[in-house]
């Protein structure tokens, strides 16, 4: 019972960690609904509301058609489904554990299990309410055409990791302003609705505004998105590996920022939120 568990091999070790993640995954899931059905129809619906809202948006400002020669609901749903993925791993990713939560408490457990299960969770999610939306759109509406069908998962993937790799930094802050690495989080999460460029194509964005949305990973993977989905569009102010790097960048900073958080909190620090 207070034996220290202790595993033989590497691969042992890495299937232990494997398993665990795999179990935690699964209970994040199952935290959100405990149906697992009507937690999946919850995503779909989601985002088909958002779908709407933007549509509805786009026919009061009078505009019908894609500024792209394309299909104009695939258009929407491409940066849509970017968005979704990326605000929602950053949010899960940045409440995934805290110092006075119960499942920190739990021996096999580790900061970097909970962190990669609430990013998975998102991801499976997202992924099958994307997948639904789309075979719906193809069986039921128009059938779907996409360029270059790797880039694209390849941008949805980037999409998912730099907003876990946000996540992180936000996940650090948090041990010491809970409150404030909250409203930090809703806030980045609403900036996001304008400058992620979902709504416009990055090629039509004026030259004085171009400024205020080249800092953001996901105007980058949104706009080289559209480039894989359609063949009359060629992405010529946004960079494929801006991405990555920022992640990257992003991930090493909130590394250091929650090794330095862990040497200082402690129990009582929650003790006035």
């Amino acid at each position: 019972m207070f034996s220290q568990r202790q595993s033989g091999t590497m691969l042992a070790a890495a299937g232990r960690r494997l398993g665990l993640i795999y179990h935690q995954t699964v209970y994040n899931l199952r935290n959100d609904h405990r149906n697992a059905i009507v937690g999946l129809l919850l995503t779909v619906a989601q985002s088909a509301i958002f779908l709407l809202a933007f549509l509805a948006i786009y026919l009061v400002m009078g505009v019908r058609q894609s500024p792209i020669r394309g299909d104009f609901m695939l258009y929407m749903l491409s940066g849509i489904f970017m968005f979704m993925i990326h605000v929602q791993t950053t949010g899960a990713v940045a409440g995934s554990h805290s110092v006075s939560g119960g499942l920190g408490k739990h021996e096999p457990l580790s900061p970097a299990i909970l962190i990669t299960a609430a990013a998975l969770a998102v991801l499976y999610r997202q992924t099958i309410g994307c997948i639904a939306i789309l075979w719906l759109y193809h069986v039921s509406i128009a059938p779907l055409e996409v360029e270059f069908w790797p880039g694209c998962l390849a941008m949805y993937l980037l999409s998912w990791l730099s907003g876990a790799c946000i996540g992180v930094v936000f996940l650090g802050i948090r041990p010491w302003s809970p409150r404030g690495s909250r409203l930090i989080t809703t806030v980045f999460q609403r900036v996001n609705m304008f400058a992620s460029g979902k709504m416009f194509v990055g090629n039509l964005v004026p030259g004085l505004l171009l400024p205020w949305f080249m800092w953001n990973p996901l105007f980058h993977i949104i706009d080289q998105q559209r480039g894989f989905l359609f063949i009359n569009y060629d992405p010529l102010r946004t960079d494929p590996f801006y991405g990555l790097w920022f992640s990257l960048a992003a991930l090493m900073l909130g590394l250091l920022i929650n090794f330095t958080t862990r040497r200082h909190e402690s129990l009582s620090w929650g003790a006035a939120d």
